[in-house]
């Protein structure tokens, strides 16, 4: 069955043209041009994937992204024509997967969606493994921390914390990894599933929200330690 991709973005032509492409690629479409209709596009459709523009009319691409990530996981990969750091911050913290900066060639967009959609499918795969043979939902604990790999739920003294995607996908990675020292750079092409592009800034950023969600003293971790020069290790 042909993987679904929903394209939110108010510019036809820009609309066709990505359509056109991912079709070739044999990706089922679906259009929206405004920020509720994408809403009820992706709570009816289900998709896959979802492209979705920063400025849009009836509500921005961030409050969006924003309600999705209250009712879904899908992977999101946001399309803006600003080149703004503080866009790629604000999209990050909404909970977006990915950042693509207009104008951009149909070849790197066609890249990252095929590496978005592979990173998917390769999580659900490895949480599909885990429970396998398991009639319960499978529950990985340390200590105060208990992480339902089914409802991709985190608790934490026995409270529930809500995680972004790539939140929940970074702590799994690092936990099935535990006492190793994993570079920025494996963190990112497993975890985001690029070819290492030369940000890493954005393992960063997430590892420092992983802390203020599961550390006692976030300024003092003692779960997720940074191995100075060398990256990241999870102390299991």
């Amino acid at each position: 069955m042909a993987e679904k991709i929903l394209i939110v973005d108010d510019e036809i032509s820009l609309q066709e043209t990505l359509a056109y492409n991912l079709k070739k690629h044999g990706y089922e479409v679906q259009v929206a041009g405004d920020g509720p209709s994408a809403l009820e596009f992706a709570r009816t459709t289900k998709p896959d994937l979802i492209l979705l523009d920063i400025m849009l009319p009836g509500m921005d691409g961030f409050e969006v992204c924003r309600r999705l990530r209250t009712e879904m996981s899908t992977p999101v990969l946001m399309l803006t024509a600003r080149d703004d750091e503080i866009d790629r911050v604000v999209g990050l913290e909404v909970g977006a997967d990915d950042y693509l900066t207009k104008p951009f060639s149909m070849r790197e967009l066609i890249a990252r969606v095929k590496a978005m959609l592979r990173r998917a499918r390769i999580i659900r795969d490895e949480i599909n493994a885990l429970q396998s043979g398991s009639d319960q939902k499978l529950v990985i604990e340390f200590d105060n921390i208990k992480i339902d790999l089914g409802r991709r739920e985190l608790r934490v003294e026995n409270a529930a914390i809500n995680l972004k995607p790539k939140e929940f996908e970074l702590l799994l990675y690092l936990i099935k990894h535990k006492n190793q020292v994993l570079s920025r750079d494996q963190i990112l092409e497993s975890v985001w599933g690029w070819e290492y592009i030369g940000d890493s800034r954005t393992v960063d950023v997430h590892v420092r929200w992983l802390r203020e969600k599961i550390e006692l003293e976030p300024s003092k971790p003692k779960r997720i330690i940074t191995a100075r020069g060398a990256g990241y290790r999870f102390e299991g």
